[in-house]
């Protein structure tokens, strides 16, 4: 899998699944076992376990990884699977209002990671994983690494998060020259970077910019390192804003990136395929407009917070 380049996440999503799988036929070995097996557990679990589609899918790919890749084992067309249902849902999107609320019950690093998963259509681990490298002042750009599906991309940077972002940066060089002293100052560098640039992972450009608090030692170099914020703590921020704004909808962190004028900025969310960002032009009621941050679009957010406030109060 490694070689192949899939994400640590789809490693350990494909293990999960081998693993259910060896368990579902009984800890045999799976080379003796074949498309009938196969048929039967993605069957199971669309009967018995209740899954979704997607989640399907996944155990699918992850079983044909096992026997195409591991196992060297070509399966035939497996056409007696029972296919879980694919209902078709609309995005929860929150009016700018609404967002100017949940902004406004959030502080520190967490807003300002949120305002970029709003301002610059980022997803969650996109954010969490921004190089001090990444952040483009000049051109007032941010450079995503090894997005979904492996694919690097632009997006922009609002105007509204420059000056919290060069203080948040500033904070990161006085962080990173206080590890150095200490014997840190490491962090962990994509692929086989590490071995080509030796002392690259003591640099600034390739410090995080949301670091994480603490540090630990890597078991295989020996390095002090910083990881990046957790993602679980910007989604715990999120959930709490969105219970203190008095909101009415589930919003999560991914809901902000479904706020924006949504064609003009496919490719600066990251989208394949075009029918993505079309899914939620049918529930943003807005006309063609050019390109532009909804975070510099946002206005009257005290005002919008209190008139949230005030609704959900009546």
């Amino acid at each position: 899998m490694r070689v192949r380049h899939l994400s640590p996440r789809t490693e350990k999503a494909y293990l999960h699944w081998m693993r259910r799988f060896h368990e579902f036929i009984g800890r045999r070995d799976p080379a003796k076992a074949g498309a009938e097996e196969v048929t039967a557990f993605l069957s199971e679990l669309a009967t018995g376990g209740a899954v979704s589609a997607s989640t399907q899918n996944q155990a699918l790919s992850a079983v044909l990884f096992l026997y195409r890749h591991v196992l060297e084992i070509e399966l035939p067309w497996l056409d007696g699977i029972v296919r879980a249902n694919r209902p078709v849902r609309l995005p929860t999107v929150l009016s700018r209002g609404e967002v100017a609320a949940v902004l406004g019950e959030m502080e520190g690093t967490p807003r300002l990671m949120a305002t970029l998963l709003y301002g610059a259509g980022l997803r969650v681990l996109e954010c969490c994983r921004l190089r001090v490298k990444d952040v483009d002042f000049e051109r007032r750009r941010l450079v995503v690494r090894e997005g979904k599906g492996d694919k690097d991309r632009y997006t922009l940077l609002p105007a509204a998060a420059v000056a919290p972002l060069r203080l948040q940066l500033a904070a990161v060089r006085r962080r990173h020259a206080r590890d150095l002293e200490r014997g840190g100052g490491w962090v962990a560098l994509p692929g086989a970077l590490a071995r080509k640039l030796p002392e690259a992972g003591r640099e600034l450009p390739w410090q995080w910019v949301f670091p994480a608090t603490r540090t630990d030692v890597d078991e295989a170099s020996g390095e002090r390192r910083r990881h990046h914020l957790h993602e679980t703590v910007l989604q715990q921020d999120m959930r709490d804003a969105v219970a203190a704004a008095g909101l009415s909808k589930r919003a999560t962190c991914h809901t902000l990136r479904h706020d924006a004028d949504i064609r003009p900025l496919q490719e600066l969310l990251g989208h394949a395929d075009v029918s993505t960002t079309m899914m939620y032009t049918h529930v943003l009621d807005r006309g063609p407009s050019a390109v532009l941050s909804p975070l510099d679009r946002l206005s009257g957010g005290r005002d919008a917070h209190a008139r949230v406030r005030e609704q959900g109060e009546g």
